[in-house]
């Protein structure tokens, strides 16, 4: 969202992806945004619309709160805002759809010119901020989108997922720690090739501080799916592999890269979807800051 191209994107596929991946989540998001909502706050911008997943939950958590809620939901991305507000549609919420660029200066006065709240109780950026060219920026930019009094929360990745066992009886054992290794120097370089690339040499609550917010603090939740799994939870697993599929042939020895085609691989003999033993375990951060009143 704000730094991604979406040319060239098989949006059917992509809406299915992301909603089977919404749904696997929404126990653990259901329970964030129940923290984060107060019984007082009456309006959310989430920025980075996804399939609508986070925004259903928001609104519906708005609605069990009054009749009067406000949701409004940004992305550049016209076929994920128009999943998102057919799936946010909840009685007692006025739900809003804006196209706009969390990377432009512009963003707030985007908003307001669709007649949508300028500013907003809680704002919500989930795997947002990491894509913009200066993240710091980017902070500032989302927390003038704040009421005085009201909150930012800013979710980034907390600890790595991971769904395979340490040995899974081809190559060698380890696979998948050096997958997440070749994955983070992916990430690594995609933030260094940004077209105007700031560091951010700080902790996100340090972050937050820096963006003219107070109280910052953060807290994580855990996305624990034990084997075995479902078949919802077998296809999480399949996701993130073959998410780790990406650069591999880059980064990794063509041994690792033959056995992970072949537990992508739906008709081969070593295809992950068919154990017992794949789990799901991961943990992300959810950093929050107020804005002065």
């Amino acid at each position: 969202m704000g730094a991604h191209s979406h040319d060239n994107i098989d949006w059917d596929a992509h809406l299915q992806r992301l909603r089977a991946a919404d749904d696997f989540i929404a126990p653990d998001i259901t329970q964030v945004i129940g923290r984060l909502l107060r019984p007082d706050d009456r309006s959310v911008i989430e920025i980075g619309a996804g399939a609508g997943g986070t925004a259903a939950i928001i609104a519906k958590t708005l609605a069990a709160h009054g009749d009067d809620g406000q949701l409004t939901v940004v992305d550049t991305a016209e076929q994920l805002l128009n999943a998102a507000g057919e799936r946010a549609a909840a009685d007692g919420v006025e739900v809003r759809t804006v196209r706009a660029d969390a990377a432009a200066d512009t963003l707030a006065e985007e908003i307001e010119k669709t007649g949508a709240t300028p500013q907003a109780d809680l704002v919500y950026a989930a795997f947002v901020v990491h894509h913009l060219p200066d993240q710091l920026a980017g902070l500032r930019r989302l927390a003038r989108l704040v009421k005085p009094g009201g909150r930012l929360a800013v979710v980034e990745f907390g600890l790595q997922t991971r769904v395979l066992p340490a040995d899974i009886g081809l190559g060698e054992p380890g696979l998948e720690a050096r997958l997440l290794n070749a994955s983070e120097q992916w990430f690594q370089k995609m933030r260094s090739e940004m077209d105007g690339a700031v560091r951010l040499p700080m902790g996100w609550s340090k972050a937050m501080t820096e963006a003219g917010l107070v109280e910052a603090t953060s807290f994580s939740y855990l996305i624990d799916r034990p084997a075995p799994l479902d078949d919802t939870g077998r296809a999480a697993a399949i996701r993130q592999l073959a998410m780790l599929r990406r650069d591999a042939d880059e980064r990794l020895p063509a041994a690792d890269v033959e056995v992970l085609d072949q537990l992508l691989d739906p008709d081969g003999e070593h295809y992950a979807g068919n154990r017992d033993d794949l789990h799901y375990l991961s943990a992300n951060t959810v950093h929050v800051g107020t804005k002065p009143s």
